[in-house]
């Protein structure tokens, strides 16, 4: 994916992204950037991590490639499994982020990095590294599968998946949607109309009682 690609796919938002996909790939709330204004897309490589415990994390800055983003499956433990130094690395590797169901520290560095980083928890508690991790299979998060090659964006409104067989269609899809989206909002803005016409919506009308 080229760079013009990825800051067109920004442009659009993880809400566009996800209107325009078959399917329900929202991930839960709970994982917000790790730094005000971190933004992700890539591809996803997943990793399944043992919760307080980041070796598997180590081993995916070895095994990822440039343009991926790590999604590590941490069940949600209050842990730092990843900081400033791993942080490091993935720049040096090209890697797109990190979106992790469990917790990160040093997010001032990161943020000075300018390291993506998204995470369900953020605190200074230190790990172990025992398990090398589970790699390139799918992990689920909230429900959601993630599967490896799947397009991962994020940004300030949370995060959407797209299956890798549904990408094109999807990035055709949200095309279109900023097209028409553009005009209503140039309709609207000049008075021509509102969202109860745009969208059909006064046949719903119901009487205040």
């Amino acid at each position: 994916m080229s760079a013009v690609d990825r800051e067109r796919i920004l442009a659009w938002g993880s809400a566009t992204v996800h209107e325009c996909t078959d399917g329900a790939y929202v991930l839960p709330d709970a994982l917000r950037p790790a730094w005000p204004g971190a933004e992700i897309v890539g591809t996803a490589y997943p990793v399944k991590v043992a919760p307080g415990d980041n070796l598997a994390l180590h081993w995916a800055l070895e095994r990822a490639e440039p343009g991926d983003v790590i999604v590590a499956d941490a069940h949600d433990a209050s842990h730092g499994h990843w900081g400033e130094v791993m942080a490091a690395q993935a720049l040096a590797a090209g890697l797109a982020g990190l979106v992790i169901w469990g917790g990160v520290r040093d997010t001032r560095q990161q943020a000075e990095m300018g390291f993506p980083v998204f995470s369900s928890r953020i605190t200074p508690r230190g790990t172990v590294k025992q398990w090398a991790g589970a790699h390139g299979l799918p992990v689920t998060i909230g429900g959601v599968p993630i599967a490896p090659g799947d397009l991962v964006v994020a940004d300030a409104d949370g995060i959407a998946i797209v299956p890798a067989a549904q990408v094109d269609a999807v990035l055709q899809r949200c095309a279109q949607r900023e097209a028409k989206e553009a005009d209503i909002i140039t309709a609207l803005s000049a008075g021509e109309t509102t969202t109860l016409d745009v969208y059909a919506l006064r046949e719903l009308d119901t009487p205040f009682v």
